[in-house]
């Protein structure tokens, strides 16, 4: 027996004017089979005769009256200079309660035709965007998928019918559109900036040039750049010129905003201002990925790996060879900071290019720092000065890195404009309260989320005093915070650790001639003096270097040298850790670039221990845990962890994202409040789920070396928060980790 089919949940469409937008609008739905009829209307009888032909609709009218008696719902597709004559049409008509709505890009003078038609907006008058096209048009090229994954903007009234609302949304999702609400007035201004300038500049430019007297020159040399530009003015005059008509005061006030631009670009290039027009362009240059990224509401990462990303680690192998991990991140971080407060040009070499520190960078340079690169790890930045950063134009977006929030908040919090500071999910989850509050000590005005959460709103205008501050947990990020707003309060900022944490904010400072005073567990700053540039070469990173610490020392017959890494003793727990399990690690051509320690470090495979480790050691390797605890797991024995309670709220709960994950590969281990105890046994394949953190990722795929099976690593994108170039590394020496295939 056939199974039956559901009857349409409605009863008639009808769609005014059958184009591209009308035509797919009706063909999408009477695909879907929502409608028991769905009727077209147009004047051009070629367009209804194609239309039926075509299955767009299932009957085509001439007349308005007859095809909308009985009507649900009414859809307007016509030209948006054709709208006030059929809204006039429409409102002698008897539509009982159908609802209306149309696909005019011109919101405000579609309402106002509404209400001039029918003496007030009816209340089930919706009106809607579509943002989709085609280069094809007329009803031959509707497509009931146009507008999958494509915007839609509805832009309600206060009056408008919640009903009916909730109709035109429906039948958008349907056709698998994002839908947004927005009002009338910001739908048009933000349409003006987003698609009709372009147009307007595209359609002025070459008519420009096509009327000089070397036209046909310039076109016969014009290359990609400028076919890229003007491809969109081969788009239907007839059309934007009604456009341009219908939204002329919101597009007259971004033109004007433009022209003053454009007028202050050609004064730089008038009086050879190099800087300004260097501004311009790297801004420019990075502008449309980093909007990207916050739209996507991921840490910096590249949109195509917006779904899930997986690592396909196989089991076995053994390292060699000698390779350099990437810069040392706490490092870039503090280089674009203090480059960007200096008097002069700064320049950084071996700048780490991850997610984490080009989100630094970024705000940089949204608060009007110029900033050259990087390229090959090379940044040049032009400082401003101590008081010389500008309002940004909106939220500083830091992706998924809490360096970057943490030590903004205190070297903003004595700016003279208002801030905000967002990021990603993860991000938005990470407590700020540790920095918000001493700050707030100081005079700071921070406003966060529920429970100290991002976003931060951090008020300018504020006078800060220095204090002396204890800090109730060892952090580097909370001192630096301080540290940073010391540089701008009054008297002394003196900050106590209880453990030692990383020097690299005081050793910087000092790099930039600011004077610092470190006595014993207290380092302490005044305001009143300035950061000169200087040069700096940022180290590679020890964080980054663990993972092939851990990896050559547990894989048999390994031996690796890992170059140029930055030895910082307040950062060198993990090789401390590692040796005290037995590790095979020395330390080869030492010496001090740039005012950090560094040296070459040659491991070679050993046989591990499990031990307890010491509290004192957990400051200085608390980012390097999650990969020790695989060295814990090839141990002989039993590792335990205390005191590192500070792993619970790193970009994932550290502790009970390995712990879950070690415990899926058959790994004996049981997660305590402040840190984990480890039985050191086999290493069997499976799934296990990074939650978005790089370093749980990197982690697993370092276990591989010592499983019987394949191990499959969920989320890794934000791998490229802290290490872009893993993997390339990894097959390198002889560790088998690759993304997998998607099907």
């Amino acid at each position: 027996m056939a199974e039956a089919v559901a009857a349409p949940a409605l009863g008639r469409l009808v769609v005014v004017g059958l184009g591209l937008i009308g035509g797919s609008f009706a063909k999408g739905l009477r695909d879907k089979g929502l409608f028991r009829e769905v009727i077209g209307v147009d004047l051009d009888p070629e367009s209804r005769r194609m239309a039926v032909e075509l299955g767009v609709v299932d009957r085509c009218e001439e007349d308005l009256a007859a095809a909308c008696v009985g009507a649900d719902v009414i859809q307007l597709a016509v030209p948006i200079l054709a709208m006030q004559k059929l809204l006039g049409a429409l409102a002698q008509l008897p539509l009982g309660d159908a609802v209306l709505t149309d696909v005019g890009s011109a919101k405000g003078n579609v309402v106002r035709a509404a209400a001039l038609a029918f003496d007030g907006v009816p209340p089930r008058f919706v009106p809607g965007h579509p943002i989709a096209g085609s280069e094809q048009s007329g009803v031959e090229a509707s497509n009931g998928q146009l507008f999958r994954r494509h915007k839609v903007i509805l832009t309600p009234l206060a009056d408008t019918d919640g009903a009916a609302l909730q109709m035109v949304d429906r039948l958008w999702r349907e056709l698998g559109a994002d839908v947004e609400h927005m009002e009338v007035e910001h739908h048009d201004e933000v349409l003006a900036a987003t698609s009709h300038l372009p147009h307007l500049l595209a359609f002025g430019l070459v008519d420009s040039l096509a009327k000089r007297s070397e036209n046909l020159e310039i076109f016969r040399y014009a290359a990609g750049g400028f076919r890229d530009f003007t491809r969109i003015a081969g788009s239907d005059p007839v059309m934007w010129h009604d456009i341009f008509l219908t939204n002329r005061d919101a597009v007259l006030r971004i033109l004007d905003a433009f022209r003053g631009d454009l007028d202050a670009l050609r004064a730089a290039i008038d009086t050879g201002d190099g800087h300004h027009m260097l501004g311009v362009f790297t801004r420019a240059r990075v502008a449309r990925e980093h909007f990207s990224k916050i739209l996507a509401r991921r840490a910096y990462v590249d949109a195509m790996h917006s779904n899930d990303l997986i690592y396909l680690a196989q089991p076995g192998g053994s390292l060699s060879g000698r390779i350099r991990v990437p810069g040392d991140k706490s490092i870039s971080h503090r280089s674009i900071m203090l480059g960007s407060l200096a008097e002069g040009t700064t320049e950084v070499e071996g700048f780490l290019e991850g997610e984490d520190a080009l989100a630094t960078l970024q705000a940089f340079r949204d608060m009007g720092v110029v900033i050259e690169g990087p390229q090959h790890g090379r940044v040049t930045i032009h400082g401003v000065g101590l008081h010389g950063l500008q309002a940004p134009p909106g939220p500083l977006y830091l992706g998924n890195s809490g360096t970057s929030m943490r030590l903004l908040s205190g070297l903003l919090a004595a700016q003279a404009f208002d801030t905000t500071l967002t990021g990603d999910a993860s991000l938005s989850k990470r407590p700020m309260n540790r920095v918000a509050k001493p700050l707030r000590e100081m005079g700071a005005v921070i406003e966060t989320a529920a429970e100290g959460r991002p976003p931060l709103v951090i008020r300018g205008g504020q006078r800060l005093t220095g204090m002396s501050y204890e800090m109730p947990m060892a952090s580097a990020q909370v001192k630096s915070s301080l540290l940073l707003a010391g540089l701008y309060a009054a008297g002394e900022t003196a900050v106590t650790e209880p453990a030692p944490t990383r020097d690299h904010t005081e050793r910087m400072l000092r790099g930039f001639g600011y004077p610092v005073a470190v006595h014993g567990s207290t380092a302490a700053v005044e305001s009143g003096h300035k950061l000169t540039a200087t040069h700096i070469e940022v180290p590679a990173d020890i964080s980054s270097a663990a993972f092939f610490l851990v990896a050559a020392s547990i894989a048999e017959g390994s031996e690796l040298l890992l170059e140029h890494v930055g030895i910082n003793p307040t950062r060198t727990g993990v090789i401390d850790i590692l040796k005290l399990m037995g590790a095979d690690i020395s330390l080869e051509n030492l010496r001090e670039v740039g005012g950090e320690p560094v040296a070459d470090l040659r491991v070679r495979a050993a046989k591990l221990r499990g031990i307890d480790i010491p509290e004192d050691l957990v400051p200085l390797a608390i980012d390097e845990f999650p990969v020790l605890f695989i060295a814990a797991a090839c141990a002989e024995g039993r590792t335990i962890l205390r005191g590192a309670e500070e792993l619970r709220v790193k970009e994932s709960d550290r502790i009970q994202v390995m712990a879950d994950g070690m415990l899926a590969l058959g790994i004996q281990c049981e997660p305590t409040p402040d840190g984990i105890i480890i039985d050191g046994g086999a290493i069997g394949g499976g799934e296990v789920h990074s939650h978005g953190d790089h370093r749980i990722a990197m982690s697993f795929s370092v276990a591989s070396l010592r499983a019987n099976a394949s191990i499959r690593i969920h989320d890794c994108a934000n791998v490229a928060t802290s290490f872009p170039n893993f993997l390339g590394l990894a097959a390198q020496v002889g560790i088998r980790v690759a993304e997998e295939v998607q099907a």
